[in-house]
């Protein structure tokens, strides 16, 4: 990697500066709020989360990334506030040309224009935390290059700050759910985006693991043109998802064929999964082959934990609950009784019910697509009544995998034998082969254990 701009850090005065547009942006939020709970006014959950939306979407930033994988993740918010801040955009304002020069400058010196062929000063895509310039080298190979906003540091852990403050805000309300563990991943998770050395070594990864795999297809990174703030890449092409809803059924198998397999053969394999599964994160070419696009959120799991969710399918498909406590403990749930884990079953069993029926099907037949809300809504009624849960750090990204890719499926209308494809994954499974796959291919890549060796609020290793 590029040894330039490394001066830009995690400051006070940044801190200072997005407090204070936080502040004043949220404020009148945080004041309704505060006013109906200790004046007695009744907590009206729709009109607060549209506040709350309307605040956050004009933030732009990793807040408003943070709100859309709260969103995401069943029961880490009420319903009210999922369904309006999954309407946010992660689409922050692009830099104009004068500063993309200034901060291409900071990354890789005076002379950065001579080192690529050309060089497209207008972004082709912004999101939340930086945006993506087409280039090429000298002798025509098209690349992306994905710089990211400046002092985003500070303004991640200002952020997260003020998402720690809705969690508070929102447990006081509802204690069915106790998200501190949700806290505590997503904020490790967005440290990690902020890097992309790391991320340049998920690309890594990611390239070794589905080498065997010829409908993924994964960037290379230069590592001379990349710092920790710029990540200069291979250009993949490709279409958007939704290009293809109204293409032919075969097709459309396809591509959700190939999507499953993007997704759960690094996790079954070698116990990684890619956690970010928006539809901004993949285009899909003209063979219906997959592109991957953003390694920023990814997630390695204990290879007990990948155990974990194959015992808890034989478990529900053997009403085995003896096994199901050993999946839900190797989880890392605690304080399991009976009722807890009857109430943990009915969402999991909704999660497994695809993979569960050896036929062709699709990934939800009822309910238009609201069969998850439904069933949500009703794990969430029995927790309170149970006395709450708090899931593991370990699980969040996982299930909002499934959840997202399980979206995917349904915008695709895919009709697909699930079971046959889990099986063949997941039939000649062995916990300690796993783990030397495992091991191999992080020393390969340099990378380590999630949460292994890496003090909390510490920066992870770089390239």
């Amino acid at each position: 990697m590029a040894e330039h701009g490394k001066g830009e850090t995690n400051n006070f005065g940044g801190r200072v500066r997005r407090y204070a547009q936080v502040s004043s942006t949220m404020g009148g939020f945080a004041a309704r709020a505060a006013g109906e709970r200790y004046l007695g006014m009744k907590f009206d959950k729709s009109r607060q989360a549209e506040d709350l939306r309307e605040a956050l979407g004009g933030l732009k930033g990793p807040l408003m990334k943070v709100a859309q994988i709260l969103s995401s993740i069943p029961e880490a918010l009420p319903e009210e506030f999922s369904r309006e801040l999954a309407q946010l955009q992660a689409d922050a304002p692009h830099m104009g040309g004068p500063f993309v020069r200034r901060r291409m400058k900071t990354e890789l010196g005076a002379d950065w224009q001579s080192r690529y062929g050309s060089f497209e000063p207008t972004a082709a895509a912004a999101a939340s935390l930086g945006q993506v310039h087409r280039a090429t080298l000298h002798d025509g190979t098209p690349l992306a290059c994905k710089l990211q906003y400046p002092d985003m540091a500070s303004v991640v852990e200002a952020d997260l700050k003020q998402l720690r403050w809705i969690i508070t805000l929102y447990r006081r309300y509802d204690t069915a759910i106790d998200p501190s563990d949700i806290h505590a991943e997503i904020t490790e998770r967005l440290r990690e985006e902020l890097d992309y050395g790391r991320e340049a070594r998920n690309m890594a990864l990611y390239r070794h693991m589905l080498q065997e795999v010829p409908t993924v297809h994964v960037p290379r990174v230069i590592p001379d043109l990349s710092t920790r703030r710029l990540l200069t890449m291979t250009w993949l092409d490709g279409q958007r998802m939704l290009s293809f809803v109204d293409s032919p059924a075969g097709v459309r198998n396809e591509i959700a064929m190939n999507m499953f397999r993007a997704w759960y053969v690094p996790f079954y394999e070698y116990g990684v999964i890619h956690g970010d599964p928006h539809l901004g994160n993949y285009t899909v070419r003209d063979d219906t082959s997959i592109n991957l696009l953003d390694f920023g959120a990814i997630r390695v799991f204990r290879p007990t934990f990948v155990e974990g969710v194959i015992d808890l399918f034989f478990a529900l498909r053997d009403d085995d609950m003896e096994r199901a406590v050993h999946a839900y403990e190797n989880w890392g749930f605690t304080n399991l009784d009976k009722e807890l884990i009857e109430v943990l079953n009915v969402w999991a069993r909704f999660i497994y019910a695809p993979l569960m029926e050896d036929r062709t099907r699709r990934i939800q037949e009822t309910n238009g697509g609201n069969q998850g809300r439904s069933v949500a809504e009703g794990v969430h009624e029995k927790l309170k009544k149970v006395g709450g849960v708090k899931p593991p750090r370990e699980f969040v990204l996982m299930d909002r995998a499934a959840i997202g890719l399980g979206s995917v499926f349904l915008h695709l209308k895919a009709e697909i034998n699930w079971h046959q494809m889990f099986r063949n994954l997941i039939d000649d499974f062995d916990v300690n082969a796993l783990a030397a796959r495992q091991r191999a291919a992080l020393e390969a890549a340099d990378l380590n254990l999630a949460d292994e060796d890496t003090p909390a609020g510490s920066a992870p290793k770089s390239a």
